[in-house]
């Protein structure tokens, strides 16, 4: 990883939703200026549907992610930790830039109840990456 590129780690309980949409919108907003990481403390097996299926309704496709568990890598590595619900699960590493994001957790909703949380993702990805000096590609 170059150390002039912005590297940002979400995290959430089951890396299967809010994660891995916010871990799409950056990837696909910051391009190449980004190293975008996620991971869960408890992942599921699977990316949720729902998130999947909303992700793709803005031309951004999630589908052949998997969830995993953080790793101290990703946490080293990482210039800002975003966390979304975890809690006291979520690692926390001196001298790392921590934000923590409330946002309604999508398991077991629909795609209708997910896409506002999409959207928020959306906005908060874009404020996260002009704040790192990225200008989004999208």
């Amino acid at each position: 990883m170059s150390r002039d590129r912005a590297s940002i780690l979400f995290l959430c309980v089951h890396n299967a939703g809010r994660s891995q949409m916010a871990a799409g919108w950056a990837t696909a907003l910051g391009g190449d200026a980004v190293t975008v990481l996620s991971g869960g403390s408890e992942p599921a097996e699977s990316v949720n549907p729902s998130a999947v299926e909303a992700m793709a309704e803005v031309g951004i496709d999630i589908s052949a992610r998997q969830p995993h568990r953080w790793t101290d890598s990703d946490l080293e590595q990482a210039d800002v930790v975003i966390t979304m619900g975890c809690g006291d699960t979520c690692p926390v590493h001196p001298g790392k830039r921590y934000l923590d994001w409330e946002l309604e957790d999508p398991a077991g909703k629909g795609v209708a109840e997910v896409r506002p949380v999409r959207d928020e993702i959306e906005r908060r990805v874009r404020g996260l990456l002009s704040e790192l000096g990225v200008e989004p590609t999208g």
